[in-house]
Order: C-alpha cells, then structure tokens, then sequence
C-alpha cells in the first residue's frame, strides 16, 4: 500500500479479479474460491503460500472481489464453492435463498473507526465521543464525514451499531459515506472524509502516513466481539465434494494457528499475496499483530455475535426475512478437523 495512483494495501481489494496465489499442479479435487484481498483472509494466503492445498490435493482457483456483496452474485451464479466473505453478507446470502453453511470463522474484532484532523482531536479532547462530534459539527459548519464500505458489509454494520448503540452519535454531527475498498483510502489520505470504519491495514497503514490520524473507537468496542470474516461453502459443493471442503477447514485451522505463531513469516504471504508493491513489510506486520487483528477459525466463536449483528441488519432493514443463524453454521467441518 504505497501512496500510489492504486492508493494502498485495501485498495487491492478493489482489483476484482484472478489473484496469483500459488499454485501447484492441476489437483484431484478442485474448489473455486472467491474473497476480497484483505487482512482478514489472512489464512487462505498461509494455506497457499505454504503449499499445503497443493500438498493435501486441492486445487484452488482464487478469485478477488471488491466487496462481499459483489460476491454474493456470484455465489448465487453458481459460479463459487467457496467464499471468504464478512458473515454480514453472507447472512444476506442466504436470507436471499443462496444455499451456503458457515464451516470456519477468520477473525472477529476486526473492524475500527479512525479519525483524522479536526475529528480526531474533537473526540480526543471532548468528554464522550457524542460530544466530540457535536464539537466538530459546530466547529466546522458540518457534519463529520465517514467513509465505510457499501451497506450489509460488516465495516459498514459496525459503524451503524456504534453510533446509535454505543457512542450514542446525534444524527445530525455524522454523515456516513459508503463506497469501494480502494475509495476509502483515497478519501482518508487525502482528507476528502473525517474518519472511517475500516479494517487493518488500512487503520496502521493510514496512522504511519499521517501524524493526525488516531484510532477514535477500538475494534473490541464499536460492537463487542464481532464476528468479521468467515469462510462459506455452498451446499452444491458440499454435496458434491464433502471431502475437499474437510480438507479447506483443515488446513485453515492450521493456518489460523502459523498466523498466531509465526508473524514475519505470516506477513510474507500476506505481502506476497495482495500487498506486493503497495505496503512495506514492516507496515504489513505491526498491522497483523493489532488490536484489530484477532485471528480464530473455530464458527462456535462467532454464533452469537451473528445473533446480534443480524439483529441490527434487521434493524436497518437490511435482512427482510431472516436467517436461521444456527443453521446457517456447519460445525461438523471444525469440529471433525479439531478430534483428528
């Protein structure tokens, strides 16, 4: 994530496309997989770089999307077997008829608002965050602008949940901006918004570039416990091919546990993988090792979180008729990988 006309790292993820992880050999057992190039799918980069889809006969045909919701087009397509995807569109997915089992959880608390300028410092020196914003609106003659991604992805459900449940943010001193991975950088670095609600890289990428940008609100309080990223595999593929997908989840978990153990290593593959040419090695490893960085894979871990986010997207009325959270997830995959 270099300051470049592509902007940085989480601009990557507006590059929808065939990203080149590694492959080896045409495998017996072949899954095509969609994800949106982040920090969050940071154990798909692992099993790849490592060589172990390879090593265990999967073959992984990787493609990249700007956003969860431009996936789910394609899950309903037929076109995926599996995505890694934020669980608020994937609870979209499904409330829309796409017929797909939760089988592993990447990450939770991955999702923060940052502050810049004027914002930043309204909020660092108000008594609550609510007065922070009121100050800057009085200040500045407008309402904070914050940049987030499109409405159903989960930057964009923390955001909403943290200003009417937890910061308490009067409508008037905020005005929530959505638009593309590669648009929200551009927008912060360049001053064209206040803040964001955003994941890493983008939130230590943003503070090493720019001296008045503060985290606002930690990951852990904007909505606690979020459930972030997950990995999704559509019944087809389920049916078709429970093998391959027992194998995904195993080499997931394993994963989970190289991104925990082996940080410099992790951030290689990361690099490697949708940061090569556009964020410094260092940048890319102080940003898996945040606050806004808490790697899991077991599914269990974010069941009632998802109760709640699923709530608010009720709320907001972005799921009309919704899901049966509980079997939505398939703990079989996980549960089977962990006793073997």
């Amino acid at each position: 994530m270099l300051l470049n006309r592509r902007a940085v790292l989480m601009s990557a993820a507006a590059l929808a496309g065939t990203v080149a992880l590694p492959r080896g050999s045409r495998a017996a057992s072949t899954l095509r997989v969609g994800y949106i190039p982040i920090i969050p799918m940071t154990q798909l980069y692992i099993l790849s770089g490592e060589g172990w889809a390879k090593e265990a006969g999967l073959e992984l045909t990787t493609t990249s999307f700007q956003s969860g919701p431009a996936m789910i087009q394609a899950l309903a397509s037929g076109t995926l077997d599996v995505a890694y995807v934020g669980i608020g569109p994937a609870m979209i997915a499904r409330s829309k008829g796409v017929a797909l089992k939760v089988v592993a959880a990447n990450v939770i608390d991955q999702v923060a608002l940052i502050g810049r300028g004027p914002l930043a410092e309204a909020v660092a020196t108000a008594a609550s965050p609510a007065a922070g914003f009121k100050a800057f609106r009085a200040a500045q003659g407008r309402p904070a602008k914050i940049a987030t991604l499109p409405a159903g992805s989960v930057p964009d459900l923390v955001l909403r949940h943290w200003v009417t449940e937890v910061g308490k943010i009067a409508a008037e001193d905020i005005q929530i901006v959505g638009m593309g991975d590669e648009q929200v950088q551009q927008a912060l670095l360049s001053g064209a918004v206040d803040g964001s609600s955003i994941l890493e890289p983008t939130l230590t990428l943003v503070q090493s570039r720019l001296s008045d940008a503060r985290i606002v609100a930690k990951a852990g309080a904007m909505f606690p416990k979020q459930p972030g990223a997950i990995v999704a595999a559509t019944e087809a593929a389920i049916a078709r091919d429970r093998a391959a997908i027992a194998t995904l989840v195993k080499l997931h978990i394993r994963a989970t546990a190289f991104a925990k153990s082996n940080p410099d290593k992790t951030a290689e593959h990361v690099t490697a993988a949708i940061g090569k040419g556009l964020i410094e090695p260092a940048v890319m490893r102080a940003a898996l090792t945040s606050d806004a960085t808490t790697f899991v894979d077991d599914p269990r871990a974010i069941v009632e979180s998802t109760k709640r986010m699923q709530a608010f997207q009720q709320g907001l009325g972005q799921i009309t008729d919704p899901v049966d959270v509980d079997n939505l997830f398939d703990f079989s995959f996980h549960d089977a990988a962990k006793a073997g």
